[in-house]
């Protein structure tokens, strides 16, 4: 059956499926429909199809329906678990999708459970790229997102127009699970600097130093970092309102943990903010934004927090 990206007489603008409608999902599917794409999307949560709706999006009620008539399927889902169960089976996405779909899973998961699915679809002629991003609520919503990729680059050359819709940076960085391996690496660097930035914090309101002057000159010297920057207001404010949950950045810290142990890397640092992250979720603030982190270092420190 024929579709836009094999069948140059459709329209030249692919039709998307759209699953998962989180923080990410939600902002990202409404910068595509802004973008001009007909966008079908599936979800959980009946508040998140109504805003789809509204967007301007089409609500199904399955992933099936979903993916029936979609060129594009794309993913955005908590992790590995969940990819697979809108994947496979008689309801998922292979069983549903026409051959030739091209699906982008832009979820945070294992390398390996990319690598598999991909292997799955092949073998029904649906080609798959994994695509996750950083850049968190912010960066979704502003469409300025980084956007790693793993796959061919034939299936990346098609999917770039959707991708520059999404996000500012876009890079192939190797076959099938690469893309995944590269966000597990951005994690690792997004955990470390989130918990050097809340120690900073804590020392220099224990200094007595005005924390909005530290911050302001920090972040212009090579000190400052992105994360310094999107996460200054929460750490002023103690606005911990998730743009990226503790629970998700701890499901990623053990990703890279697990597969850095594979390849043989050393992760001291990285190990030692992996068990911040679990002891902060273990203290009830895994729905907090990771720029609480903060909260754990108050802790530590003798704050009644």
């Amino acid at each position: 059956m024929s579709n836009t990206l094999t069948d140059p007489s459709r329209p030249t603008r692919p039709a998307i499926a759209w699953i998962g409608l989180g923080i990410m999902g939600s902002p990202m599917s409404e910068n595509l429909i802004k973008a001009g794409y007909q966008v079908t999307g599936y979800t959980l949560e009946q508040d998140k199809l109504d805003r789809l709706a509204a967007a301007g999006g089409t609500a199904a009620s399955s992933i099936a329906e979903a993916v029936r008539d979609a060129d594009v399927v794309i993913t955005m889902v908590p992790a590995s678990p969940q990819v697979e169960a809108i994947a496979y089976g008689p309801d998922g996405i292979l069983e549903n999708a026409r051959p030739g779909t091209l699906l982008i899973d832009m979820s945070s998961i294992t390398p390996q459970t990319s690598i598999d699915l991909a292997k799955a679809a092949k073998d029904r002629g649906i080609r798959v790229l994994d695509a996750p991003v950083s850049g968190g609520e912010a960066g979704a919503v502003e469409a300025v997102l980084s956007i790693m990729v793993g796959g061919e680059q034939a299936d990346f050359d098609v999917a770039r127009p959707v991708f520059e819709a999404l996000g500012k940076t876009i890079v192939l960085c190797g076959p099938h699970g690469c893309g995944q391996t590269v966000k597990a690496a951005n994690q690792l660097i997004v955990a470390v600097n989130i918990q050097a930035c809340a120690e900073a914090v804590v020392f220099l309101e224990k200094s007595g130093v005005d924390l909005t002057a530290a911050l302001d000159v920090l972040a212009g010297g090579l000190a400052g970092s992105t994360v310094l920057t999107r996460k200054k207001e929460n750490f002023l404010h103690r606005d911990f309102k998730p743009g990226f949950r503790i629970d998700l950045h701890h499901k990623d810290m053990g990703i890279v943990t697990d597969a850095a142990r594979n390849v043989g890397a050393a992760l001291p640092v990285g190990a030692v903010v992996a068990q911040l992250v679990a002891s902060l979720r273990a203290q009830g603030d895994g729905d907090l934004d990771h720029s609480a982190l903060l909260r754990a270092v108050e802790r530590l420190s003798g704050a009644q927090v």
